[in-house]
């Protein structure tokens, strides 16, 4: 039991061993499924496994939900949702191993939690609506894309990681 006494709270994986280990994965999903990662899938399986749920009525008629729309099909079966319980689990997984498994909310000396929070989930509902206009996020339009050598995955890939680095400048004196 030494193992979970070690002090091992910072401890992260080498950047570039986690990317080889990435694409690693990207490689074995194409073998596998014959189409590359994304998580979007998920997300927008579970909003319609919801909407059809509450509202079967509105999801037949809707031309959105019309074409995921199946009696005897259902949304939740589809494989972006179990990949996306394993890299769910992986990570609390990988926390727990190292010692980084505890509830908190990790915000800037300047920022309350409930702003923080507030923040983070309009940047997650801007990213979400994003992801579903460009059709894929940053995993399924850039990863998958880009090693495809799509124009668009190379176009998404350099559009979220540039705006991030454009408005890190900003947004580091908060973490100051």
């Amino acid at each position: 039991m030494k193992f979970w006494q070690k002090n091992t709270r910072h401890t992260y994986w080498n950047p570039y061993f986690g990317g080889f280990m990435l694409g690693l994965l990207l490689i074995a999903t194409f073998y596998i499924t014959g189409r590359g990662v994304g998580a979007t899938g998920a997300s927008k399986s579970a909003v319609i496994t919801t909407v059809e749920a509450v509202a079967p009525t509105f999801a037949s008629g809707s031309s959105f939900y019309k074409k995921y729309y199946d009696e005897e099909k259902n949304p939740m079966k589809n494989w972006l949702v179990f990949e996306t319980i394993g890299i769910l689990a992986g990570a609390f997984l990988s926390g727990a191993l190292s010692g980084r498994v505890r509830f908190r909310i990790q915000h800037p000396p300047k920022i309350t939690p409930k702003k923080r929070l507030i923040i983070a989930a309009l940047g997650g509902i801007l990213f979400g609506i994003g992801s579903q206009i460009a059709r894929g996020c940053t995993s399924g339009a850039a990863l998958s894309g880009s090693s495809m050598l799509s124009l668009g995955g190379f176009i998404t890939m350099f559009s979220i990681f540039g705006t991030a680095y454009l408005f890190a400048y900003f947004f580091r004196k908060l973490w100051i």
